[in-house]
Formats: structure tokens, C-alpha cells, sequence
């Protein structure tokens, strides 16, 4: 098998634990995972796959200067060392929050003592949108003269951060945040390596989580999980968040008679009874508890257990926390007895709620979907190539104002519902709003 060959291998084996460890010690676990062949590479595979563009670059030798644009701990730098080395090609190094003219200078000093001696250079230049358009436009005749091949990284949007004149020089390739398959691949190589316990199948989950895509977030925490974790037959998920530093646990500032009537107070408000939800704001403020942290906790009330059943109790609510603000007790506490009462009597709804705590577990455990294209913004005309904004209906155009049919949510969570109102209060309106948009809905024989 030549050099090339070994560069495509289907099934590569895991990264082997070193004979001799002891030089890698102070090295981090994601460098000494870095692929070395581009079939170690996860994931990427909408440009690496069987007649992609990357792979057609690799497999021709022919490499274009390029942008590569994406999220952090994607391979952006692996990939621009790989191109390099599957040409045999000098590789230089530039960081654009180190760098300045200089560098760049001696960069094409080297390249032309390489040209001399018949070697190809690229230069690679990371976080290239720190760079000022100076320093961009120091590359250009040397681009434009094939000295060397350029390729830059870029966690932000070129279209805005690189110069026109050597965007329009620089073929863009978009890469993508991992998936949770890619990311436990690269978790399985990480624990052959360091050869550590297994995790078990939730801390794994959570750990994948909390990488959300980013593969050098993924290992660093699993490095620093190995290190803390001490001797242990499995990682759980409480040892996880240990490592993770993610403790959220509250501990008790005050005794529990104090939580008790909080508790008392806001039960009560809950349960539409004035009566006793006056009684224990007095009993609350009679015992020491400072008016403030009432108001705040009323403010909380409104929006969890009225919320849009009644918009007026939140207004209210802040309100009085206002007047309390400017009348000090015992006269601004009168306000907060008001805002109590209407709390208590107004019509109940924790849609809201309810939809924002299933929303925020959702997020926090799901990767980071894109945006589908065709909502995406689309300014320029790099973004309208890459198809942002292409298929957009505007509302406003549409029947009703309504694009019935159309799906707004990321791809995979289409027909997701996490507010659902109430028939109380004015979410009856809204209820009967919503069933009449859906029904449009459902009256599209074709949807998106």
C-alpha cells in the first residue's frame, strides 16, 4: 500500500497507547489524538466523502487556496495539515492574534527559498478574521503568483470578516459542529489511549452534551475527568459533573421556617386563595425577611403560575416592587399586599413555564442545530451562494399573513409543540388563536 492509499484507509485502527508514554505526558489529550491520516478524520464528510471537494483536492494533489469556516474543535487545523502533507508541501504556521506584517514577510521569504529548492509552501493562517485588511492584502500578489497556496480558519462569517479581494481568490468550505455519533468515536479513541474506566451510558450522554460539537471541548473534559476522577471501576454521572465543575447544588442561607413560609406564600397565590396568601406575606415580612426579596419572589409568581392567562399581574407585580422601591416599609409594603391579592384572584396558566423548562432541557441536552437555510440572513452574495435565505416565504405576502405550512423549528424537530395554553383567562384567546393557525396548517396538502 503507497503513501496515498494509506491516506484513504476505510477502517483505521485505534490510535496504539505509546511503548513509551512519559514524552506525551505534558502534551493534551486532543493533540495527541490529532488524526495523522485522513481517514482517522470524524466527521467533515459533506467535504471529505467519496467525490467531495476535499477529497478530490487530496486525492488530485491539486490544492486551492481555501477558507475554512466553522465552529471551534472541528478539524479545521487538522484538515489544512493534512493538505499539506499530502503534497509533501511546506507547511507554515501563522496565528493572526500573534502575527503582524513581519511574520508574513518572512513566511514568503521561506516560500521562496522552498520554490528554489522545488517544494511547494502552504501557509496557513489561524483565526484569520483578526487579521486587518492590511495584513489580508499583504497576501494577495503572492496568492496571485502561486508562491503558495493559502488557507485560512475562521470561526466567523468570511463574508464579513475576510477582504473581497482575497475571499474571491480562496474557494469557502463550510465545516460542520460534530455529531453525537462522531463525538463518541472520538471518545472511545481518547479511552483506548489513556486506557481509563468506562463511562457509564448517562455520563457518557451528559458528556457528549456538554461538548456540543466541539471536539477539543469533548477531550479536554474527558482529560480533566481522568486525571480528578481518582480510582474508580466507572464514571458516573455525579463524577462527571464533578469534573465538569458544574455543581448547581444550593445550600441553605436561612432556616427552614423561612423556606416554609415562601413556600406557604407562594402556594398559596397558586392556589387562588387571598385570604391566606396575605397572611403569610405578613408572617413572611413580621419575621425579618427583607421586603425585597418578597417583591422579587411575587415578580416570580406572576410570571410562573398567571403568566399570559393575565399580561396585566406581571406589570403589576414590578409595580410594586417599584413602589416599595420609593415609599420604603411600612408604607410601600401595602403595594406588595395588593399585588398579592390580584396574584391570588387572577386566572392561573404555567403554560409558559412549562414550555420555557422543557425548551432549556432540550437545548441543554441536544447538540447545536443549525439554522435551516432557507431562515437563515443572507446579506451577501457568498450567503445567497450557500443557499441562506433561498425558499423563505414572508409572512407578510401570505394569506392572512400566515405561511401556512411552514416549519420555522430546526431539521429533526419539526411538529415539536412545547406551548400549549390554557382555556383560562385570555389564554382561551390564545388557544382559539393557535387552533386556527394550526388548522391553516393542516389545510397544506404539501407541507415544507
Amino acid at each position: 500500500m503507497d503513501a496515498q492509499d494509506s491516506l484513504f484507509a476505510e477502517d483505521p485502527p485505534p490510535p496504539a497507547v505509546p511503548a513509551d508514554a512519559a514524552p506525551l505526558a505534558g502534551v493534551p489529550l486532543a493533540e495527541r489524538l490529532r488524526p495523522q491520516t485522513l481517514a482517522e478524520v470524524i466527521g467533515q464528510q459533506h467535504l471529505l466523502g467519496p467525490g467531495r471537494a476535499l477529497r478530490v483536492a487530496f486525492e488530485s494533489g491539486r490544492i486551492p487556496s481555501m477558507i475554512l469556516w466553522g465552529p471551534p474543535g472541528v478539524g479545521k487545523t487538522t484538515l489544512a495539515r493534512l493538505v499539506a502533507g499530502s503534497v509533501q508541501a511546506q507547511f507554515i504556521v501563522l496565528s493572526a492574534v500573534l502575527a503582524g506584517v513581519k511574520d508574513i514577510r518572512d513566511a514568503v521569504e521561506q516560500a521562496k527559498d522552498a520554490r528554489r529548492r522545488g517544494r511547494a509552501t502552504i501557509v496557513f493562517v489561524d483565526e484569520v478574521h483578526r487579521f486587518n485588511k492590511a495584513q489580508q492584502d499583504a497576501f494577495l500578489p503572492h496568492v496571485e503568483s502561486g508562491l503558495f497556496t493559502f488557507i485560512g480558519a475562521t470561526t466567523e462569517n468570511p463574508s464579513f470578516e475576510v477582504n473581497s479581494a482575497l475571499l474571491s481568490r480562496a474557494t469557502v468550505h463550510v465545516l460542520k459542529s460534530l455529531g453525537d455519533e462522531d463525538l463518541t468515536v472520538l471518545l472511545d479513541r481518547a479511552c483506548t489511549l489513556l486506557q481509563a474506566p468506562p463511562l457509564s451510558a448517562a455520563a457518557q450522554l451528559r458528556l457528549v452534551a456538554h461538548a456540543d460539537g466541539d471536539a477539543r471541548r469533548l477531550l479536554n473534559a474527558y482529560e480533566n475527568l481522568v486525571a480528578t476522577a481518582g480510582d474508580v471501576a466507572e464514571f458516573d454521572e455525579a463524577t462527571l459533573e464533578r469534573a465538569l465543575g458544574e455543581m448547581l447544588r444550593r445550600y441553605d442561607k436561612g432556616g427552614d421556617q423561612f423556606y416554609d413560609t415562601i413556600s406557604a406564600l407562594h402556594k398559596s397565590v397558586r392556589g387562588s386563595n387571598p385570604d391566606a396568601a396575605i397572611y403569610w406575606l405578613a408572617r413572611l415580612l413580621d419575621g425579618g425577611a427583607d421586603p425585597r426579596y418578597a417583591a422579587r419572589r411575587i415578580v416570580r409568581m406572576a410570571a410562573e403560575d398567571i403568566g399570559l392567562a393575565d399580561p396585566r399581574a406581571l406589570r403589576l407585580a414590578l409595580d410594586a416592587a417599584e413602589v416599595y422601591e420609593r415609599l420604603g416599609s411600612p408604607e410601600g409594603e401595602l403595594a406588595l399586599a395588593e399585588a398579592v391579592v390580584y396574584l391570588a384572584i387572577a386566572p392561573k396558566s404555567n403554560a409558559v413555564y412549562k414550555a420555557w423548562n422543557q425548551v432549556r432541557d432540550l437545548v441543554r441536552r441536544d447538540i447545536s442545530r443549525p439554522v435551516p437555510d432557507r431562515l437563515r440572513n443572507a446579506p451577501t452574495k457568498l450567503m445567497k451562494s450557500l443557499g441562506h435565505g433561498e425558499g423563505y416565504r414572508y409572512a407578510h405576502d401570505e394569506p392572512e399573513a400566515y405561511a401556512a405550512g411552514e416549519h420555522y423549528l430546526p431539521d429533526g424537530l419539526g411538529g415539536q409543540r412545547f406551548y400549549e395554553p390554557v382555556k383560562r383567562g385570555l389564554e382561551a384567546r390564545i388557544a382559539e388563536r393557535l387552533a386556527e393557525l394550526r388548522t391553516l396548517d393542516d389545510a397544506v396538502t404539501t407541507p415544507r
